[in-house]
């Protein structure tokens, strides 16, 4: 079974779909009378905590060398972990079926897929901050839309743009850190993390299959024979009418019961 290739890049899409939430984000700088003298957008990267820390804290002096430290405010984003969610699984038989878009005009057979393998994916959002008013501010542009819950609607599959899915983004809290060490001329680093989890569906290959146009059913009374044995009562067959039709046009089905003499 391993070893057929396939990539829906259902990772990658999903760091994406994470990082692009937060890239719009703006601070405000004020002058003493409460007027705003300019706005600031917040970068953002895919960097882990610790070292992005250290890229800030490279250049702590803030009275020499500023043109080479990292200007704050700024954010960060990784990818933790990846946890299965066995309450979102749903029947492991059940498949996806869809036109194949190599051979469009074979009406006889579809690509199918099974049900989808259930994932939480932990992310991780820092924001950094060198006062507390960027922070906050930064902050408060993100709360409100997270109750806790906020989703995001994707496209599972480059071939089949009309399936979409609902995603998810849940945020598990905040912690703060301030990091203000040293003379009063080095750098101070105001942390915000913030924790999410993302609900994400993975899914395996595409395979081809026939489509089922006759149902044939047998029924037995259990034991009604000698010696225990089973007795064939009847067979009920069911075709589609007419019987060439396109299994994406309306069609209806005829249906044959073939019974014993003796039966009712």
């Amino acid at each position: 079974m391993l070893g057929s290739y396939f990539y829906h890049e259902r990772i990658s899409k999903s760091v994406a779909m994470f990082g692009s939430l937060f890239n719009n984000i703006y601070v405000l700088r004020h002058s003493s009378g409460g007027g705003t003298i300019g706005t600031l957008k917040v970068p953002i990267s895919y960097a882990a905590r610790d070292q992005a820390l250290v890229r800030i804290r490279d250049n702590a002096n803030l009275d020499t060398n500023t043109g080479l430290s990292i200007k704050l405010p700024r954010m960060s984003f990784e990818m933790l972990a990846f946890t299965y969610a066995p309450e979102r699984q749903l029947q492991k038989m059940g498949k996806i079926q869809k036109k194949d878009v190599v051979n469009i005009s074979d009406v006889d057979s579809r690509q199918k897929m099974y049900n989808y393998v259930p994932y939480t994916i932990s992310f991780q959002l820092n924001i950094y901050a060198k006062s507390q008013d960027d922070g906050l501010q930064i902050l408060e542009q993100i709360l409100p839309y997270f109750t806790p819950q906020y989703s995001l609607t994707i496209k599972p599959f480059s071939d089949y743009a009309e399936v979409k899915e609902d995603v998810p983004i849940i945020l598990q809290g905040v912690a703060y850190s301030d990091t203000y060490e040293g003379a009063v001329g080095d750098r101070r680093v105001i942390n915000y993390q913030l924790d999410f989890e993302m609900h994400a569906n993975f899914y395996g290959p595409f395979g081809t299959g026939k489509i089922i146009r006759e149902i044939e059913t047998n029924q037995y009374l259990i034991g009604a024979g000698s010696g225990d044995s089973d007795v064939w009562v009847s067979k009920i067959n069911i075709l589609p009418n007419p019987l060439g039709v396109s299994a994406d046009s309306d069609f209806g089905f005829t249906t044959t019961i073939t019974k014993t003499v003796d039966s009712a």
